[in-house]
């Protein structure tokens, strides 16, 4: 019977299960993910070598004039050393961690998840995913209001491999916006990516110039209808009005879309 269970174990019949609870689902790039992962023994006693803690997203790549789907790491988090879950045992382990503060917005279509899994020797590892809603830190939010404020509607969110721009990962989450108002008959579109870190932001302007004439065809084969515009912004300026930070950004805007 021993052995008939092991067997059976091994190929995830009667063996260790897992689930991560997170205190909160609902989070920002770089608040602290907290929770506990249950474990409940199987029919055996098994070794667990680790407990493993993903966080995951995924971007697109163009492959072949194709547009693919890759899943990225954005972090792994070790919970535990090995030990032994005997059967029918139950198990809480307390964990957290920081949300990397490059992690996606799940605005759109974006997903980011938790992976959670045991590395079980000889066994199929169980695991249990958890889906999360990260919500724009408060300085992302500024310039979103902002850029809002001055005449331009979002219409598009995604996440797109750029090795260029990409930092510690290998993509950038680009917020396109359409322009209203002043800006409808000068501008294609603007593009926002911001790079998060701990006390600023620094935020990436994609200024689309609409294509004027011969002069402004050619300019718009080559991507040379495009400027680019970056500056800062930091928890200081929180306290400023959004209307004191869209002027700021209108005037950057402006330069680079004559």
């Amino acid at each position: 019977m021993s052995m008939f269970k092991k067997l059976l174990a091994s190929v995830g019949i009667g063996s260790a299960q897992v689930d991560a609870r997170l205190a909160k689902d609902s989070l920002m790039p770089g608040e602290m993910v907290t929770g506990e992962v249950h474990i409940s023994g199987g029919d055996i006693s098994q070794e667990i070598d680790e407990i493993y803690m993903y966080v995951i997203t995924h971007y697109e790549r163009e492959t072949n004039d194709t547009k693919v789907k890759e899943d990225c790491i954005l972090l792994k988090h070790r919970l535990s050393e090995r030990f032994v879950l005997q059967p029918k045992e139950q198990k809480a382990i307390p964990f957290s961690f920081r949300l990397p503060y490059e992690t996606p917005l799940t605005m759109g279509r974006q997903p980011v998840y938790l992976r959670t899994g045991l590395d079980i020797k000889n066994a199929v590892d169980p695991g249990d995913s958890d889906f999360i809603e990260v919500l724009p830190h408060p300085l992302m939010s500024k310039v979103l209001e902002a850029v809002k404020e001055i005449g331009f509607h979002m219409y598009k969110v995604d996440c797109e491999y750029n090795r260029q721009l990409g930092r510690t990962y290998p993509f950038v989450q680009e917020f396109e916006f359409r322009p209203n108002g002043k800006y409808r008959s000068r501008l294609e579109e603007l593009e926002v990516v911001f790079f998060l870190r701990e006390n600023e932001c620094e935020v990436l302007l994609q200024v689309d110039k609409r294509a004027r004439g011969l002069l402004g065809a050619f300019e718009e084969a080559f991507n040379l209808d495009e400027r680019y515009v970056r500056f800062r912004i930091s928890n200081a300026d929180l306290s400023r009005s959004t209307s004191e930070i869209a002027h700021s950004i209108d005037q950057l805007i402006d330069r680079a879309s004559r």
